[in-house]
């Protein structure tokens, strides 16, 4: 399987830890969508990432991909079979995707993106008025973990997707405040350590490195 893209993007990197948790053996493309390539929009035809080509068949939505690899290799299942569960499961891969990336997304921008990649100076209020926003989403999380489980308590999606999207903004100078949101420092600690998530990480590393960051 191929997958395009950029892991410094929560969306890539969430399918990148499906892969893993997996076992699928996952070759990581860098794709630009700012400067395409014919294979890549051969793949990604609107330019998105992350994009699959998995021998052949092609999809470029992070969700997609996933419901589709959790189909294909069931095993272990991410996307739970109790429809509550299920329903949990696809519920905080939404809100990584539709809350969380829109709150913190000023962040990465003023802080990364645009002086790094853009060559364009940052509004470090901007940022930091993201910081605040992403701080007001993340009550919710706090109240619905429990001291030493998950988002749909086994691991799911939920918890891939959300922690992707904390990961992403760790590139902005950004970390989970511990002393308000324990429970959620705690979580994101263990999704950290899972053999699965590390093996990611240590790809995306050597990405980032190659790209100077």
């Amino acid at each position: 399987m191929k997958l395009y893209g950029f892991p410094l993007s929560p969306f890539v990197r969430k399918v990148m830890v499906v892969a893993q948790e997996k076992g699928i053996d996952a070759e990581i493309v860098p794709a630009n969508p700012a400067h395409p390539t014919e294979e890549f929009l051969a793949v990604s035809p609107y330019g998105k990432i992350p994009a699959m080509d998995d021998d052949g068949f092609c999809l470029a939505d992070s969700s997609a991909i996933a419901h589709y690899l959790d189909a294909k290799h069931p095993e272990p299942a991410l996307l739970p079979t109790e429809p509550k569960a299920r329903a949990r499961a696809i519920w905080f891969d939404e809100v990584a995707d539709t809350v969380l990336m829109p709150a913190g997304a000023p962040m990465l921008f003023n802080r990364l993106v645009g002086p790094k990649f853009l060559g364009v100076p940052g509004d470090e209020a901007a940022a930091k008025a993201a910081e605040e926003a992403v701080a007001g989403r993340l009550g919710y999380i706090e109240q619905t973990l429990g001291e030493d489980g998950w988002l749909d308590e086994d691991f799911s999606l939920g918890d891939i997707a959300v922690s992707s999207m904390v990961k992403s903004l760790s590139y902005a100078s950004w970390t989970i405040d511990a002393g308000a949101f324990p429970k959620t420092a705690a979580w994101y600690d263990r999704v950290c350590a899972r053999p699965a998530w590390q093996a990611a990480a240590a790809v995306e590393s050597g990405i980032m490195a190659g790209a100077g960051l």
